[in-house]
């Protein structure tokens, strides 16, 4: 079995955290970014022959992937491959669709000659081992096997939907029902007979340009009697692609039990760390329920929040219930509340953001995005001294006290400026 992993998503619904970065890049956890944890269930499951696909801002995803060492897919035969939509004849193509970007790259699955290839998302929280679940799509004669997840009730019209027999067998697909007849998630983790697989992909795209395996391939399978079978996933699996699932995730981290447990021995999340100095806390500092990552230095108050590598929290600063990314700089005195912070940005000195009333209000430019009280502080933003930001509040950008009229940004509110490292097109 060989796996092709999805990665080419560009996560709108993640705001500014993903302007210049494709959701499963996005840094979580402190130290890691998304895509470590489908790449690590491979290797840990024995799947050492990996495709990932990429498209939309993949060049810090490559760098991140480069030749596979931390997750041990640095292989001379099968390891990691970063596959991109590329010419072919006289014309080029972007992957239109999920099923599409398997397409486009069936030269690449066949010179391994595969039996099964499990087909992932690069942008959920999990850990599985598709091992497991090989054995049981071989137990079932399955022609195509789904990784299955039992929702709570209320939420279960926001999810494709399978509705299955006694043995497991799925006779019918609703895809968001408004009145679901069964609460059992699609988890976009697929098993295929490859022969099944590659026939399937070149049927459907002489008919859809933009071939999907839920909308398209899947349902033509199961109309076609093709043995489909659900397999259930009873652990933790967290889809991040809001700004408050982001947030509850990574939070789910520090609490006393957690739900979603880094520090077992056995399934270990890789990543490409770099080698950062120890951790530091000073002798006023105070740190309660949190996770600091390798190289932060910690001299005020952090409850309750993520810190990525190389973070500085300065004296009389206090952090609280927010994820603050890699090597950025939280000035004297400042207070920040249910935010998050992308990577390298620096606030002032006395600076109040998250934390100033004024109510949920969802944000102007994005309310569907920016609606649960979580500020966001986009890349290489800066935020002047003695600023004060409310809630749902959106920044990307050096931005300057003029910005802020009485040095207030109120809730909803959103400053867009152009940073030294990126473009903001369409950054909000």
């Amino acid at each position: 079995m060989i796996a092709m992993l999805l990665a080419g998503g560009q996560g709108s619904r993640l705001g500014v955290l993903t302007a210049t970065e494709a959701k499963p890049g996005v840094s979580f956890g402190g130290k890691y970014r998304i895509i470590d944890f489908p790449l690590s269930n491979c290797i840990n499951s024995g799947v050492d022959t990996v495709g990932v696909l990429t498209q939309y801002q993949p060049l810090k995803l490559n760098q991140h992937i480069g030749i596979g060492v931390p997750w041990d897919l640095d292989r001379r035969s099968g390891g990691v491959t970063v596959l991109s939509p590329h010419q072919k004849g006289e014309k080029g193509a972007w992957y239109t669709g999920t099923a599409n970007a398997i397409y486009q790259n069936i030269e690449f699955i066949e010179q391994f000659n595969p039996e099964y290839v499990l087909v992932l998302g690069g942008d959920h929280i999990y850990k599985m081992d598709y091992s497991k679940m090989l054995d049981f799509h071989k137990e079932s004669k399955a022609d195509v096997t789904i990784a299955a997840l039992e929702v709570a009730w209320e939420e279960a019209p926001r999810f494709g939907l399978m509705n299955i027999k006694d043995d497991s067998r799925i006779y019918e697909f609703e895809e968001k029902p408004p009145n679901p007849k069964s609460n059992l998630a699609n988890m976009g983790i697929y098993i295929f007979n490859w022969d099944i697989l590659r026939d399937a992909l070149e049927r459907d795209n002489k008919v859809h340009d933009n071939s999907d395996f839920g909308m398209h391939v899947l349902p033509m399978l199961l109309d076609e009697k093709k043995r489909m079978f659900a397999y259930p996933f009873n652990s933790y699996w967290r889809d991040v692609g809001t700004i408050e699932s982001y947030w509850e995730a990574n939070i789910d981290l520090i609490k006393t039990v957690p739900a979603f447990n880094l520090y077992e021995e056995f399934d270990k999340i890789y990543t490409d760390a770099d080698h950062q100095p120890p951790i530091y806390t000073g002798p006023n500092a105070m740190v309660q329920g949190a996770i600091l990552s390798e190289g932060c230095e910690v001299l005020g108050q952090v409850t309750g929040s993520v810190l990525g590598p190389g973070v500085i929290v300065e004296e009389g600063a206090i952090v609280k219930d927010s994820i603050i990314l890699e090597n950025c700089y939280i000035g004297k005195n400042a207070q920040l509340e249910r935010c998050i912070v992308d990577l390298s940005c620096t606030v002032g000195d006395g600076a109040i953001i998250g934390c100033t009333g004024g109510g949920n209000i969802p944000n102007e430019l994005k309310p569907k995005i920016y609606n649960t009280g979580i500020t966001v502080i986009g890349e290489y933003s800066t935020i002047p001294d003695g600023m004060r930001i409310g809630q749902n509040c959106v920044i990307y950008g050096e931005t300057q006290p003029g910005d802020y009229p009485g040095n207030l940004l109120a809730s909803g509110k959103s400053i867009i400026r152009e940073t030294r490292n990126s473009d903001t097109g369409g950054a909000a």
